[in-house]
């Protein structure tokens, strides 16, 4: 007996990391927002109205501190009610839209859709998933789709798995496209051209530079996604989703290839293409936004659902389970908003801001190219929102750059860097809510992510310094 105990002890049992569930994370957060305003000084950029962009920007150079404002310990928790309310309107698109291709999901259209698609381009997998990374980060650089792309990740998520890959793959194809999208964007109008605004250069200069270093990062992306897709498809026991229950995104293979694409199923997939198209032109013409977008899924959602042979009755039973597996996902929204609200309202985020950019100053040309990268990467943490970040750190970076030796394009360089793919990095941006919604557990997206994003820096390092050493 003695001798058991003697060896249980000498050979512990390894106990596996792990990320906290992703609420924990979040409400962590909060508290620690609320902490640092007690520690941090508080203070404040001087604001003023831009007439040409219509936007409240930061004074240069205006940064002051203020009277301490501490978050008290229940209104740390008051914070996460108004981050659901501060954040109400992208908390709704993503449940009406969730809902909505729920109900899509359950006519069976896209089984059949799928099913034809495994027909047509028999062993040519990879070729659908690196077609798709390119169309979406396109669509992401040019036009600046990224929460408009949520809607497509049960249809993505679903025909990995039939694939013979996972979840991960049907995530990575939609999240890592339009992340490096935005990263690199060509002339996205909420990044890009907001940027350039501020920073006083000429609109889409420097797009032949974006537009290799575009192409470049999303082939990056291919590889590291076909990597572990072939890998998992050769051994399914080596993907990092064993075990997880999908529920109704879980596809079987063979019954889908044998599914017929019959007329009423075609039918189906019509309105989902005549919405996608809506959404295409709404955006880029019109201008639609969360308000609009929620109105066309909900039209695409009740429209199939009659067209896929639901009685007004069922369809309204089929969407509420969609509302129902979604706000899990919804409530991340809530939660996220709520580390920020605490942050703004201990003004302390402005604080942050300001002595990020401090140290900068100090350092050689090419190296503070660099540290520009980096502070925007953290501040993107704090303001996950990329015309958001560029309204406060452009008209800082800007003219430092100018101090600095550096063009200002480069300046936009940076900021283009930090603020697109660390959000599928950051538990206050958009991965998070990504994650729900494609039924991965956020640890297994970072256990895949993560080697990646730390590769990608690298690169983004590169092209920084290659922009310096050229004069982009």
């Amino acid at each position: 007996m003695s001798s058991q105990s003697n060896n249980a002890a000498s050979n512990p049992k390894k106990r596996k990391l792990s990320v906290p569930h992703v609420y924990v994370l979040l409400v962590s957060l909060t508290i620690l927002a609320a902490v640092g305003s007690w520690i941090l000084p508080a203070g404040e950029f001087t604001r003023e109205m831009n007439e040409t962009i219509n936007r409240t920007v930061v004074v240069p150079g205006s940064f002051k501190e203020i009277a301490s404002t501490p978050v008290g310990p229940f209104q740390t928790f008051i914070a996460i009610q108004k981050g659901l309310v501060d954040a109400a309107e992208v908390f709704f698109f993503v449940f009406l839209a969730y809902a909505s291709w729920f109900v899509v999901l359950e006519t069976k259209a896209l089984n059949a859709f799928i099913g034809w698609m495994l027909r047509l381009f028999k062993g040519k997998s990879d070729c659908i998933l690196v077609a798709f990374v390119y169309i979406f980060g396109m669509a992401a650089s040019v036009f600046g789709m990224f929460e408009e792309t949520f809607g497509f990740l049960p249809l993505f998520v679903g025909m990995s798995i039939a694939m013979g890959y996972d979840a991960i793959v049907g995530l990575a194809t939609i999240g890592m496209a339009v992340g490096i999208g935005y990263t690199a964007a060509v002339m996205n109008p909420f990044t890009v051209i907001l940027a350039q605004n501020f920073a006083g250069i000429p609109l889409l200069s420097g797009w032949a530079f974006r537009l290799v270093t575009w192409f470049v990062m999303e082939t990056l992306a291919c590889w590291w996604i076909l990597r572990y897709a072939r890998r998992i498809k050769k051994d399914p026991a080596k993907s990092y989703m064993v075990g997880i229950d999908m529920g109704d995104l879980q596809l079987d293979h063979d019954e889908l290839v044998n599914t017929p694409f019959t007329a009423r199923t075609r039918a189906v997939c019509g309105v989902v293409v005549a919405s996608i198209v809506a959404l295409v032109w709404g955006v880029t013409q019109k201008g639609w936004y969360f308000n609009e977008l929620a109105g066309l899924f909900i039209v695409m959602g009740i429209l199939s659902g009659l067209i896929g042979g639901f009685n007004p009755n069922r369809l309204a039973d089929v969407y509420v389970k969609g509302l129902r597996d979604i706000v899990f996902g919804c409530m991340i929204i809530g939660l996220s908003r709520g580390v920020l609200v605490v942050m703004r309202e201990g003004h302390i985020v402005d604080t942050v801001v300001y002595y990020l950019s401090l140290p900068l100053q100090d350092l050689p040309r090419w190296l503070a190219a660099e540290g520009m990268l980096a502070v925007q990467n953290v501040i993107n943490f704090l303001i996950p929102s990329g015309s958001g970040q560029a309204v406060v750190t452009m008209p800082i970076m800007a003219p430092l750059s100018d101090v600095l030796g550096i063009s200002r394009q480069v300046a936009v360089l940076a900021f283009q860097f930090g603020d697109g793919l660390s959000n599928l990095l950051w538990p206050t941006a958009l991965i998070p809510i990504m994650c729900a919604i494609a039924h991965v557990p956020l640890e297994k997206w970072y256990r895949f992510f993560l080697p990646f994003f730390l590769i990608a820096v690298v690169f983004q390092g590169f092209f920084i310094a290659a922009a310096v050493a050229l004069g982009v």
